[in-house]
């Protein structure tokens, strides 16, 4: 599973088809259901805590609208958490807008640079029928192309298990006691044919 994170942050429709592929999408909703439901805010709209402006100021200036710095504090952590991203251009303000296009074209450039090229797909929003299914299909492929991680978790540790101290110990003991095992019956035999020797030896005086 991968944390991507989708652009418009609010769209219902992004956060459904990653949602569909087995990822989890980082969307503003998450953020904004802990200022709502976190016991240390008072209640809505009193929806804010003295480390909010702090955080926002990682991202914005002082200088910058307390309206951009607000925007930050809670899309930002988003960005910081995505390993992919899915940025869509040109999308009107009912398929997903934070209402500020400053916050939005920072958040944008944060999202180019954190997060690995190859990781992001950044797609036109479709102006007729035909063009939605390739929308659709586009983003789908894309999700899909995603690891999922399952596999690789499971094969990692066993691999690093056999370069352990024990499991070298362990196999150090072993070869240890066959080369023992392996001079000691050569030894042994040598013992046995010399004996066998001298009683002959004996006998034909």
């Amino acid at each position: 599973m991968v944390k991507v994170f989708v652009y418009p942050t609010n769209s219902f429709i992004l956060a459904d088809l990653v949602t569909r592929s087995g990822h989890e999408p980082l969307v503003i909703m998450n953020q904004v259901r802990e200022k709502v439901t976190a016991l240390s805010v008072d209640s809505p709209p009193l929806n804010i805590t003295p480390e909010d402006p702090n955080l926002g100021l990682k991202y914005a200036a002082i200088e910058v609208p307390a309206g951009v710095r607000g925007r930050m504090s809670l899309m930002g952590p988003l960005v910081e958490e995505a390993e992919a991203g899915i940025i869509i251009e040109g999308s009107p303000a009912d398929f997903g807008c934070s209402g500020c296009n400053r916050a939005n074209e920072l958040v944008k450039y944060l999202a180019r640079t954190a997060v690995d090229p190859s990781k992001i797909l950044e797609i036109r929003y479709p102006e007729n029928e035909a063009q939605i299914h390739d929308f659709v299909y586009t983003i789908m492929d894309f999700l899909e192309g995603l690891p999922k991680g399952t596999e690789e978790t499971k094969t990692k540790p066993k691999a690093a298990a056999k370069d352990t101290p024990k499991a070298v110990a362990k196999d150090t003991s072993k070869a240890a006691a066959k080369g023992t095992s392996k001079a000691a019956a050569k030894g042994t035999s040598k013992a046995a044919v010399k004996t066998d020797a001298k009683k002959k030896g004996g006998d034909k005086k």
